[in-house]
């Protein structure tokens, strides 16, 4: 996990590399950026599918620890 100064020196770095892209470079970025994001909106569905599971298997996960879960999950993979 990267600290928050060096998440930004690598945002200003690749920000540099991409004004000197050229334009299908920069389609090619973004196809993969969004590629990228449909893989972790998946694996998010299915950490909340088996958290729901479990819930109904074990009684023990309300809804609202699921989505709680789900949320800390996320955060720490944007993190």
């Amino acid at each position: 996990m990267k600290s928050e100064q060096e998440r930004e020196q690598l945002i200003q770095e690749i920000n540099i590399l991409l004004n000197q892209a050229y334009d299908s470079t920069l389609d090619e970025i973004y196809a993969l950026l969004q590629t990228i994001e449909e893989e972790e909106e998946k694996e998010d569905l299915k950490v909340y599918d088996k958290a729901k599971k479990e819930a109904s298997i074990e009684n023990s996960l309300s809804w609202e620890e699921a989505k709680k879960e789900l949320k800390t999950g996320i955060k720490k993979e944007v993190a």
